[in-house]
């Protein structure tokens, strides 16, 4: 028998690295897909350089997994297209401002391209059924595989023995009495798997999207509802530095460190900015322009942020630029302008 052929989707966590494990078990070819969106928790950090507790660096998970797996894998930036369906999801969000349906739509609509087109038979995913509540159910995993065109061409093999058996089962390319039964949010079957296999996965186990993130979200509806709208920016933006909305409406995003501090200077070009002028601190975006009481403030908050004293702020607002003495600004004063602590969530 001639022998299977499928993509996986791959994100580099427990559950999707199983279920490729699983059907490389059963001598099927696996060609694994890491669609990019932007708002992956691990690949963030890992690119602004950033440490783990103990002083490792982040990597990409799905690279990870792929290497430990042995399977070819493409990274596929789906991140322009993305950013629309984040802002208009046609099944509206999750808790927070996940659009956990249309998500899986669109990945696997992908999928299905690259499938047709490189000659794969099916599309396998790490899905657990009754894990995700929005987009794990028997009747909304019927839902986005119709509207991906793909009814009946995507095992989940974690879940497999609880689910209707797919085309690969039926056809003989998958044995279904090899897949598992599992459902529900514990994650018990899974760990034990993973180390009987010998696997390391990203922790936590549950996933890295920002937009499932409770502080992300808040400066997401804060945002829209401030300013009417959100902006392919904020998106990105949503997830960097403290967020400082200042009683004119302006917005101050500071960094928190020196990944950040450099992340935020790539945007310079667009925003006007403020920094301490001897670049022994923080570096911060203004999106608007302040009072005139305002830049005061802002000199103040850069002072709190750098080192906590007093020291020369430099500005660039519009054409202009300033020089303040910023005197580093109390923490009561500036919480009560931060974003999360207005929507109830510290961070």
């Amino acid at each position: 028998m001639e022998k299977a052929r499928a993509v996986a989707l791959l994100s580099g966590g427990l559950d999707s690295t199983l279920a490729v494990r699983l059907l490389l078990d059963q001598g099927v070819e696996v060609k694994a897909l890491h669609f990019y969106t932007g708002f992956c928790i691990t690949e963030h950090k890992r690119r602004l350089g950033l440490r783990k507790e103990d002083g490792q660096q982040y990597v990409n998970p799905a690279l990870r997994a792929a290497a430990q797996l042995r399977v070819p894998l493409d990274i596929v930036d789906i991140s322009e297209d993305y950013y629309r369906i984040v802002l208009n999801p046609k099944f509206g969000y999750g808790k927070n401002v996940n659009p956990c349906i249309d998500c899986r739509i669109f990945m696997l609509k992908k999928a299905k391209e690259i499938m047709e087109k490189e000659g794969y038979q099916f599309v396998v995913t790490g899905e657990v059924l009754y894990q995700r509540p929005m987009s794990q159910t028997p009747e909304r995993l019927k839902l986005i595989e119709r509207e991906a065109g793909l009814e009946g061409y995507v095992l989940r093999p974690l879940s497999a023995k609880v689910l209707p058996p797919t085309v690969p089962e039926i056809k003989g390319w998958v044995d279904r009495s090899k897949l598992l039964g599992i459902k529900g949010r514990s994650r018990k079957v899974q760990i034990e798997l993973a180390k009987r296999y010998g696997l390391e996965y990203e922790q936590p186990a549950g996933g890295c999207c920002y937009l499932t993130d409770e502080t992300y979200a808040a400066r997401f509806k804060e945002a829209f509802a401030t300013e009417g709208m959100i902006t392919k920016d904020d998106l990105v933006l949503f997830a960097v530095g403290r967020h400082i909305r200042l009683p004119s409406g302006v917005k101050l995003i500071v960094a928190r460190n020196e990944g950040e501090v450099r992340f935020l200077k790539g945007f310079k070009n667009r925003y006007n900015y403020a920094y301490r002028k001897d670049g022994k601190g923080t570096f911060a975006l203004i999106k608007g322009e302040p009072s005139q009481e305002e830049y005061q403030i802002i000199a103040d908050i850069i002072a709190r942020y750098s080192k906590r004293e007093q020291c020369e702020v430099c500005m660039r607002v519009g054409d202009k630029e300033l020089v303040l003495i910023g005197s580093p600004a109390d923490d009561e004063f500036i919480d009560q302008f931060k974003i999360y602590h207005r929507q109830g969530v510290r961070g």
